[in-house]
């Protein structure tokens, strides 16, 4: 019984291909490719609605709400800490 074996290219012989793909093409060609991928990424952008953007905009500012109190609290934590194991300054 026959197998069939499908010659499929190695992953190396595809990166050396793309390698040299690469090479030929000139930096003015480069950009042009990278510059229609730009554009191509913009399309698929879609424009949040204005009660989604606000929704965003208050989770954002809870969040950093959130995060200040939380460095508040550890900093006075640590101030505690510090004044508890060296003392007050002197003269302070």
């Amino acid at each position: 019984m026959a197998r069939k074996v499908i010659d499929e290219p190695s992953e190396e012989i595809v990166a050396n291909a793309k390698k040299e793909r690469a090479a030929r093409r000139g930096p003015i060609a480069g950009l042009i490719l990278f510059l229609k991928q730009v554009v191509n990424e913009l399309k698929k952008v879609v424009t949040p609605t204005r009660k989604e953007l606000l929704s965003y905009t208050g989770v954002v500012l809870v969040f950093v709400v959130i995060m200040m109190a939380l460095v508040y609290g550890m900093d006075q934590l640590f101030s505690f800490i510090v004044i508890f194991v060296f003392g007050t300054p002197a003269g302070g």
